[in-house]
């Protein structure tokens, strides 16, 4: 019998493979990191083609370690780095553009344009979404009008339009399903939140020809099968969710409450608002947590733009660190008396901000403020803004206010962020046994439709603890701190204009 699950996993940074077995124990990994490309200032752009070869080979290199064939394969899941845009010719499979990054804020004016023309509560109304860079429908439109010829060829049904786990679903399918999931199209500031569809007067808004849009599906369900050439067999593709809500899903945050922050390139809190959409009175996104059967459940979610990639910018811009995980052993040495405070708006502000032109800035220096300052500043930038996230999601609802906050992702390997992030948040914070949640999360969507793996609430029930961080400082303390930075924001936003 087939009882494996392959998840694909494609990141900002990198794309990985994970062959999960039928009691989710990770049995192979296949991982490669690809180039980022930075034409101009807040620009971000991938070669789709990049994103295809890396995730290829990553899952034939995870199906070589946990020595297996496609005849041992069960299904394929997909997760995605989500907003991000590719736009391709239907013909020939080619894309017509780099992909433009979920990062990317290079439609800030056409964003402001339509602010400007009061468009912003009707899309808030019918996407949960602000209008802002981040979503793919901006991102789009500018892909039409500055590549030659595109436009007229969108709206003649010559291209086609997918966020990266469309795009991976047509090359695996050899072009034979052009599909999307409620997740990933409800993060495109196109589809209609409450009526679960792509929405007219949006497309209109956004000059988004429909001509150029996928199918939307369910989270686990058939989204076609692979071509054969690809790993010696044809295998199901069986589940789909962009990466933030398939690591709430890897999260087992099945119930409404439960909530869970991913700390990758940035930092995403999703906590689960049940069968019905929230508006958020804290500028908090309302999105599609995941879609079963038919029926979607729902989340409020703050976005953090910069929470590793704080990290990589001291590895590779400042070069004051070789790897990333020496930064926690560096914050733990730092001078207990230096108090630096790093705002990290490389690329603009996220929730509860929303200021796509604000810019990084440091407060706090003095003479002996060297690398494991900066070290500490870039840990402890994580864990305020995971606070005003929680804040907010406090702010929005009673029920919101929940007492544990499960946390996954590369920096929650780090002890010590760990610890400074349950002291400034207020509240414990679990790190589960399988920190490697995104994957988890496509492979139980692609299991769940297979049979492989059984109903959310028994799949809860293998929900496992590593460790809990208990908030240690006291409540005095981290006031004093929270003010601080929230000073600091404000100074950020006031140099922004």
């Amino acid at each position: 019998m087939r009882r494996h699950i392959i998840a694909l996993d494609q990141g900002t940074t990198s794309s990985r493979a994970i062959v999960f077995d039928a009691d989710t124990l990770v049995k192979g990994v296949g991982q490669y990191e690809f180039a980022q490309h930075f034409p101009a200032s807040g620009w971000v752009e991938h070669e789709p083609e990049d994103l295809w070869n890396t995730t290829l080979q990553a899952a034939r290199d995870a199906l070589r370690e946990a020595k297996l064939t496609a005849q041992d394969i069960a299904a394929i899941g997909i997760t995605n780095q989500r907003e991000t845009v590719v736009v391709w010719d239907r013909a020939t499979g080619q894309a017509i553009h780099r992909a433009v990054v979920w990062q990317d804020r290079r439609t800030a004016e056409a964003c402001a344009a339509l602010r400007a023309q009061g468009c912003e509560p009707m899309i808030a109304a019918r996407t949960g979404l602000l209008l802002d860079p981040y979503f793919s429908a901006s991102k789009i439109a500018w892909i039409l009008d500055n590549t030659p010829g595109a436009r007229a060829r969108a709206e003649r049904g010559d291209l086609a339009f997918g966020t990266v786990d469309a795009w991976l679903i047509w090359k695996l399918t050899g072009g034979r399903v052009h599909a999307t999931d409620a997740t990933n199209a409800s993060r495109t500031q196109l589809y209609n939140l409450v009526e679960g569809r792509w929405d007219d007067a949006l497309l209109e808004i956004f000059r988004v020809p429909k001509a150029l849009l996928p199918e939307v599906r369910d989270c686990s369900g058939d989204f076609g099968e692979t071509l054969p050439d690809w790993f010696g067999a044809a295998l199901h593709i069986r589940g789909v969710a962009g990466d933030q809500q398939s690591a709430m899903i890897g999260q087992a945050c099945f119930q409404p409450g439960a909530m869970k922050a991913t700390y990758g390139t940035g930092c995403f809190a999703l906590i689960n608002t049940g069968e019905t959409p929230i508006a958020s009175k804290n500028r908090l996104l309302t999105t599609v947590a995941y879609q079963l059967d038919g029926v979607r459940t729902y989340a409020l979610e703050g976005s953090i733009f910069v929470a590793g990639a704080a990290v990589q910018w001291l590895r590779d811009g400042l070069q004051i660190l070789e790897a990333a995980p020496q930064s926690g052993a560096m914050a733990a040495a730092a001078d207990a008396a230096e108090d630096v405070i790093l705002v990290p708006a490389f690329v603009g502000l996220g929730a509860p901000y929303w200021n796509p032109d604000a810019r990084g800035a440091v407060f706090g220096l003095t003479r002996a403020s060297g690398p494991r300052e900066f070290a500490k500043a870039a840990l402890e930038s994580v864990a305020f803004q995971t606070a005003d996230l929680m804040e907010a999601m406090r702010s929005d609802g009673s029920e919101m206010g929940q007492a544990v906050l499960r946390v996954d992702g590369g920096m929650a390997a780090s002890d010590w962020t760990m610890q400074r992030l349950a002291d400034l948040v207020g509240a414990p914070v679990d790190r589960p046994e399988i920190t490697e949640t995104t994957a988890l999360g496509a492979a139980y969507l692609a299991g769940l439709s297979v049979g492989l793996y059984p109903d959310p609430a028994r799949f809860a029930d293998r929900w496992r603890l590593d460790r809990r961080f208990t908030p240690a400082a006291s409540d005095e303390d981290r006031q004093r701190r929270l003010a601080r930075w929230r000073r600091a924001v404000a100074a950020t936003l006031a140099f922004a204009g």
